[in-house]
């Protein structure tokens, strides 16, 4: 039960300032400031929320981004905090939109516990993977572009030099483009102009490649160290159970059933029924690099798992496809990988596991 001088904040984020507001329990605004988004300015708007009276909760827009420290300090000191979702589009053209409107607007949904949730802890183990990942995942992207760089140059250079790399693979294609050594003639000539490009095209690939490596073996021992028994899964490598790990979080207890990691993660249908219509459909949100994740798990498990290719074969004579089944299987793996992220949850089904 509430008591008298009871506060909710709410915290609208941006990069170099974050505007507070305060409301009191029965939804009044106290009042609204901006603060700088440093260490001293997070420190003067906690003091100035406890001004008004006792600060029990505080719902901040955009806990992953700009919010990220300000998240940090208020864990740091104590204080009960929720992410909150942007106003939608209905909101936002009734209300107007500016840094107090959104900063109440937080607040209010902090206050009703509408669109809510727990922020992900940023000062742990799963943070560090996350920035290993987002380095990886770069190097990843553009080697991708390098390589068809590689390829449409190929495509367009004169035919004598297409005549020497037509028939092979990427890795000899890479290492006789890198070996190149410097040509005579001027680069005005086409064909010296393109072999001068892919020479650098290709040595940029090999330091790509370098990279890749170099990060690999340090996510690696950090998975095993953060989750070892996610590993231990069919279809589960360092890579798939990394993404799955930065997508829980660290306080993975935020996800208060499998049902909502699954949610989380985009394989969980949405109903979709009206009248006499009984359906559900495809759920197209959710963290997408999670949903790929269980995609190569699934894909890998209908090449190699007996049980799963069984699952397969008796889905198809049923009249599902292959995109179906596949869906399906998605939120089975997803149910699997949350008891392990969740061991106390694997208790709570274990008369489901029996039948």
């Amino acid at each position: 039960m509430t008591i008298p001088g009871e506060i909710t904040g709410g915290i609208d984020t941006h990069r170099d300032t974050h505007t507070a507001a305060a409301l009191d329990r029965a939804g009044r605004v106290l009042g609204t400031e901006q603060f700088p988004a440093t260490a001293a300015g997070y420190a003067n708007l906690v003091t100035w929320l406890r001004g008004f009276g006792a600060l029990v909760l505080v719902g901040i827009e955009g806990t992953g981004a700009y919010g990220a420290g300000l998240a940090r300090y208020l864990q740091a000191q104590g204080v009960a905090m929720v992410e909150v979702d942007r106003p939608d589009r209905k909101a936002r053209r009734r209300q107007g939109k500016s840094d107090p409107v959104d900063a109440v607007a937080a607040a209010r949904a902090a206050l009703a516990q509408h669109h809510t949730g727990t922020p992900k802890q940023r000062d742990g183990q799963v943070e560090a993977l996350r920035n290993l990942r987002i380095a990886r995942r770069s190097a990843v992207e553009q080697r991708a572009d390098v390589q068809r760089q590689i390829k449409a140059l190929i495509v367009t250079a004169p035919e004598s030099l297409r005549d020497q790399l037509r028939g092979l693979t990427v890795r000899h294609l890479i290492a006789t483009c890198a070996a190149w050594g410097p040509d005579r003639g001027g680069v005005a000539d086409p064909a010296i102009a393109a072999k001068i490009a892919l020479r650098v095209l290709a040595r940029r690939h090999q330091r790509l490649t370098e990279e890749i490596t170099d990060l690999d073996a340090l996510i690696a021992p950090l998975v095993e160290q953060i989750n070892p028994a996610l590993l231990a899964l069919n279809g589960v490598g360092h890579d798939v159970a990394g993404q799955l790990l930065v997508t829980a979080g660290e306080n993975v207890d935020r996800l208060r059933s499998e049902a909502a990691f699954a949610m989380l993660c985009g394989v969980a249908p949405l109903p979709a029924s009206s009248g006499r219509t009984d359906r559900h459909r495809l759920n197209r949100g959710g963290d997408r690099q999670a949903n790929a994740a269980l995609y190569r798990i699934v894909l890998c498990r209908m090449r190699w798992d007996a049980r799963t290719r069984d699952y397969v074969e008796r889905r198809t004579k049923d009249g599902m496809s292959k995109t179906e089944i596949i869906r399906c299987l998605k939120r089975y793996v997803a149910r699997e990988i949350y008891r392990i992220l969740m061991p106390r949850a694997e208790a709570s089904h274990g008369h489901e596991l029996a039948a």
